[in-house]
């Protein structure tokens, strides 16, 4: 039987270390069951898809996998598999730094990805006024493309600043949840306990119905028809529609979190976001005012060290930044019935019917059927995305300016899943 201990440092070596080491032949059926108690370890005690993508072309025991189908349960692997192939379906649990700027990189052409179509990929994301380009998988960098000018109209590279819109209002969905497991506010507390009453132009007994969850899932029944949906003062938040009854992508309700974070917790908005979720997993970034709205900007692998977080169910290296985990399921999941493709402002891939911003009318199918249904997104105004994709083990994610016209950018995101597609999955 093989040692645990060499089980654990197969898993803990790099995918292609191992590939290129012919003296690793293991049989896996002395190793299946070390490997099946360190993966789910790894997994949250859950025996399930692992969250990669597996090695175009690879065999286990003769059993072709179908590429971008993810990797089946370790119980179903046949016991003649090759550990050599095996490791293509293993993450390490690779995190970058928190300390420097190192970022471990894989090369495409090792995951077996189409690198033929990376020039027609590029050339698209450039017609299209991108600015940066990441994809992760396994954690480390595997494409890294910059573009154009940024904010100081200098070459844009991987130390430029740019602005997140409102693909930042998953930064706050993640800082309501970590003030939820601090004990200092609930999603079902009323919003007026922490703004005070007269915060929107209902009456008292109306303004109390709205919940910190309605504000957090885009339903606080406030009319986003007025002539500023971002503004935040109360002559600007008026009734329409009892709060849990209406969804509609209103600005002016979610900025107001931010009051709410600062009221419920006594500390400065920066102050607790840096110390609960920015610097424990060593992004850079400021968040600025812009009229009513609150922005935040950063490099694009800061960006891109956000989405890894959420990959990685709110766990850093072992550490836990989000540790309601019921919290993080649930953002990430549909919020409501209304628009069941929306969770704590996070958009959902793989549902049944969506909405899109300033229309009521349900669109039936996926919001992206170009991309795996598991996909999750941050989106923002101009293609702002964090795209995470778990049973790829991929993020995904771009800055720039205008793609096309929309609040939130669904159509230039479907086609850059169209030539992703065809790179990972040729």
């Amino acid at each position: 039987m093989t040692d645990p201990g060499i089980a654990v440092n197969l898993v803990n070596t790099a995918p292609n270390t191992l590939r290129t080491t012919p003296n690793i032949q293991e049989s896996w059926s002395n190793v299946k069951p070390f490997l099946t108690l360190i993966c789910l370890h790894y997994n949250g005690g859950k025996l399930a898809h692992l969250r990669s993508i597996i090695l175009i072309g690879a065999t286990l025991g003769g059993w072709l996998f179908a590429p971008c189908a993810g990797c089946p349960r370790i119980a179903d692997w046949p016991d003649d598999a090759n550990l050599i192939d095996l490791f293509a379906c293993v993450s390490d649990g690779y995190f970058p730094d928190v300390g420097g700027p190192q970022w471990e990189t894989m090369l495409p052409d090792e995951l077996g990805w189409n690198t033929d179509a990376l020039p027609d990929f590029y050339d698209y994301m450039d017609a299209q006024n991108t600015r940066a380009l990441l994809v992760l998988h396994h954690g480390r960098i595997v494409l890294e493309q910059y573009w154009g000018l940024n904010l100081s109209s200098q070459p844009f590279d991987a130390n430029s600043y740019w602005y997140w819109a409102s693909a930042g209002k998953t930064l706050t969905a993640a800082l309501v949840g970590i003030a939820q497991y601090q004990g200092y506010l609930s999603l079902d507390d009323p919003t007026s306990l922490y703004l005070g009453s007269g915060w929107t132009s209902l009456n008292e007994s109306d303004e109390g119905e709205i919940l910190i969850r309605h504000q957090i899932t885009m339903t606080s029944g406030l009319d986003d028809g007025v002539d500023d949906p971002y503004c935040t003062d109360p002559a600007c938040l008026v009734f329409l529609a009892d709060p849990g009854d209406r969804w509609a992508y209103h600005n002016g309700p979610y900025t107001l979190l931010d009051g709410v974070l600062v009221n419920a917790t006594g500390a400065g908005f920066n102050a607790y976001f840096n110390q609960n979720l920015r610097d424990p997993i060593g992004m850079l970034g400021f968040w600025a005012y812009s009229d009513f709205n609150h922005v935040f900007y950063s490099t694009p692998r800061d960006m891109a060290r956000f989405g890894l977080l959420i990959l990685n169910q709110g766990i850093w290296a072992g550490q836990p930044i989000l540790e309601d985990s019921a919290f993080v399921e649930a953002m990430t999941m549909p919020s409501q019935s209304l628009n069941p493709s929306y969770g704590y402002l996070w958009w959902l891939n793989g549902q049944e019917s969506y909405l899109v911003p300033g229309l009521q009318f349900p669109f039936p199918g996926p919001l992206t059927p170009n991309a795996p249904d598991d996909m999750v997104a941050a989106m923002g105004k101009n293609g702002q995305l964090i795209n995470v994709v778990p049973s790829m083990d991929l993020v995904v994610v771009r800055m720039g300016d205008n793609p096309g016209q929309s609040l939130v950018p669904m159509i230039f995101q479907n086609e850059m899943w169209a030539y992703l597609s065809d790179i990972i999955c040729p």
